[in-house]
């Protein structure tokens, strides 16, 4: 096993990782807030999930610090976020990045964006700007 590879597990064994069924439930429910990390050419490409925020992982720590100047609004340090990506590799690094700056719900989509699609569940044409 590679070094990343021991990183990767070490990360996802801190987070209780759902599934895109699991995922779609939370989010019907306002029960999470999904974060879609995919920068805007693979969003644009394959689509997104109706109301995920897109914030690419260049600005996600100052985005979603619970305590930050410059966070977004409509979470606080108990809400349920989910990190997603193409594939759920580099979202459970930084759902695990999050955990750390207080967020302790945060978690990841497994199989990340192309999972959810492939399950059927709710996408639209891809394009929108990220937060910045």
């Amino acid at each position: 096993m590679s070094a990343v590879d021991d990183r990767l597990a070490a990360a996802r064994a801190e987070l209780a990782r759902l599934d895109p069924a699991a995922a779609h439930a939370l989010q019907s429910s306002g029960d999470a807030l999904l974060i879609d990390i995919r920068p805007i050419a693979n969003r644009g490409a394959e689509g997104e999930i109706p109301g995920a925020l897109p914030i690419e992982r260049i600005h996600l720590e100052w985005r979603l610090d619970p305590a930050g100047e410059d966070r977004i609004t409509g979470f606080d340090a108990d809400t349920t976020v989910v990190v997603l990506c193409n594939e759920g590799y580099a979202s459970s690094f930084a759902a695990r990045d999050l955990k750390l700056l207080g967020l302790a719900n945060a978690t990841d989509l497994v199989g990340g964006y192309r999972a959810w699609q492939a399950a059927g569940l709710p996408t639209q044409p891809g394009g929108t700007p990220a937060i910045p």
